[in-house]
């Protein structure tokens, strides 16, 4: 049975747990948990398990290699005995605890280390946010178990049970045990351990036993009220950011330093230290513990229950890629991956108020309708291709009827989906090609229109140029690929649309300058890139997973685009009377 097989064995033990811990809080009306925090604690224990399954090779792989070649004593008998067995299990937290140790003392560690931390809450769920990065650079830390000779299947096993004790010393419902605390890692320990507290930070790093604090000075008992989370908030739900928020301010503050010297420095000095001219160019808020506010945007009851609901499917479908995934060549797990990452962000993005359920579910189906075709699953595929542009058909009117009716721009948007629609029903019919292409030199072009609502024709003659140039080397590369020659005319007619459209989309990024015409730019390039990997899968020379490429560009830019415009659209108020400037509609309104 392979490590992923049994945490999903162990997954119900853990809920019933939580249930347990969340139970007597209630009782004792001293309740830990949030729903929001909860599901993205868990969910980044989803993500870490997930991408485990591409990093285990890493981490077992080079263990097994060193243990292969360097090991001192290797296959000793030694180490299948209780003894051995205890002895590597008391070697591997010794060395967890140097691990964990670098972890919040050397910058590049606590970067993935960190995600551990920025639960506000600290509860039975925090025991499950792990990082998915911290097997990159942690493996360095477990070779001296293989030079001494114990075996993989060894170390295996006693890093799952120092895993899995680690669980329950996250609770606040279990107080001081006396004895116990001073021999072993428990709840008063390891509540110390979260605190951003003075007193507290950086202190009680072991895994099981807390004897190795007690020796190499880094313990410190349990005597005030602890405040959790980290000195720098993460303020976000985005499982996606929590795993890079410190790697991205290392790498900004390592471009932004003068010195060479202190571009290398920044990733291996403690956290938060920063070179003095960053420091003095971008200063960041000193920590003042009494101004810490906790992290909690509006929910409404809608969104919550979208949320569980969401969730416990998520929950479902990392089970069975745990579960199966050791069977799957590598390809498969990688599509089954993407989609489960995208429902995971995507549930946070909705909890967060990013983008609404409507959008989410669009964002969702579009995923599913990329894995269905790249896996060849075809019944599904032709349920969840058309599903998506429904989807988002139905977000545009919702949209226009939260404002009090159609407008140009969502009659507009809902021509372009609806042609997209039909683009989409006739590739996935035999001998439609022509039509299908047809159904998208209309969406383009309904998207031209929509675009010049609220701007000049081209604004920007350099984004003109850029797009009509890619386009023409586009066009030059598909006919001496073997373009056939009653498609040349056509194929050349639709290159020409979609560059003028994304040239239009920049240009009007850059003449309104707001976040919302930046992202329907910024589709509109997706656009042009998926449109050139089926022109170059179809005519040129087929690609390896094509679908994964074509569709998923595909999504992207639709979900941008429709994304864009009616933030656009929300952004100001609709207008009350025809706007005056070239006689445009002003889509921003």
């Amino acid at each position: 049975m392979s490590p992923s097989q049994i945490i999903v064995l162990a997954t119900p033990v853990f809920f019933v747990l939580i249930a347990v811990e969340y139970a007597i809080g209630l009782k004792r009306q001293r309740n830990t948990y949030r729903l929001d925090d909860a599901i993205s604690s868990i969910g980044l224990g989803m993500l870490s398990q997930i991408s485990a399954v591409f990093t285990r090779l890493l981490r077992v792989g080079i263990y097994t290699a060193v243990y292969s070649v360097v090991a001192i004593w290797p296959d000793h008998p030694f180490w299948t005995t209780w003894a051995g067995w205890l002895t590597a299990l008391v070697f591997y937290d010794f060395c967890y605890y140097w691990l964990h140790r670098a972890g919040h003392e050397i910058a590049i560690f606590w970067a993935a280390h960190v995600v551990h931390h920025q639960s506000q809450d600290y509860n039975l769920s925090t025991a499950l946010r792990q990082t998915s990065s911290g097997a990159l650079l942690g493996w360095v830390f477990y070779l001296p178990m293989a030079v001494a000779g114990v075996p993989p299947l060894v170390f295996g096993v006693v890093a799952l049970i120092d895993l899995l004790y680690q669980f329950w010393v996250h609770t606040q419902q279990v107080g001081q045990l006396g004895w116990f605390d001073r021999w072993l890692c428990s709840p008063s320990n390891h509540r110390v351990h979260h605190a951003v507290n003075d007193r507290y930070l950086d202190r009680n790093y072991g895994g099981i036993l807390i004897v190795w604090d007690r020796l190499f000075g880094s313990f410190k008992e349990e005597d005030e009220t602890c405040v959790y989370g980290t000195r720098k908030p993460l303020n976000s739900w985005d499982p996606l950011w929590a795993n890079g928020e410190v790697y991205w301010g290392l790498l900004k503050d390592s471009w932004h330093t003068r010195r060479w010297a202190d571009k290398l420095r920044v990733w291996f000095m403690p956290p938060g230290w920063r070179p003095a001219d960053v420091a003095a160019r971008f200063p960041s808020p000193a920590f003042d513990i009494g101004n810490v506010q906790r992290f909690a945007p509006r929910m409404t009851r809608g969104v919550q229950v979208f949320a569980a609901a969401q969730f416990a499917l998520l929950l479902a479908g990392v089970a069975g890629f745990l579960w199966f995934t050791d069977a799957w060549p590598l390809s498969r797990s990688a599509v089954v991956f993407a989609v489960l990452v995208v429902a995971l962000w995507a549930i946070g993005a909705v909890m967060q108020g990013r983008i609404s359920m409507g959008e989410a579910l669009m964002i969702e189906s579009g995923a599913l309708a990329m894995a269905t075709a790249a896996l060849g699953a075809t019944e599904l595929h032709r349920v969840f291709k058309p599903l998506t542009m429904l989807i988002a058909l139905a977000v545009v009117a919702a949209h226009a009827k939260g404002r009090g009716g159609l407008r140009r721009a969502e009659v507009l948007l809902l021509g372009a989906l609806a042609a997209l629609l039909a683009g989409d029903v006739f590739l996935m019919l035999s001998g439609y090609f022509i039509p299908g292409l047809v159904a998208f030199l209309i969406a383009h072009l309904i998207y031209l229109a929509l675009l010049r609502q609220d701007a000049p024709w081209f604004p920007s003659r350099r984004a003109l140029a850029a797009t009509l140039s890619v386009g023409g080397a586009m066009y030059a590369f598909l006919w001496a690929g073997g373009l056939p020659a009653g498609l040349r005319g056509p194929v050349a007619a639709y290159v020409l649309v979609i560059a003028l459209m994304a040239a239009q989309a920049m240009g009007r990024a850059l003449w309104l300058r707001h976040s919302p015409a930046t992202l329907v730019a910024i589709g509109t390039g997706f656009f042009m890139l998926s449109d050139a990997l089926l022109a170059t899968h179809r005519f040129v020379s087929p690609l390896p997973m094509s679908q994964v490429w074509v569709l998923g560009t595909y999504y992207a830019a639709q979900v941008l685009i429709v994304v864009g415009v009616l933030r656009g659209r929300a952004s100001k108020p609709a207008p009350q009377a025809p706007p005056t400037p070239a006689g445009a509609t002003l889509l921003t309104r």
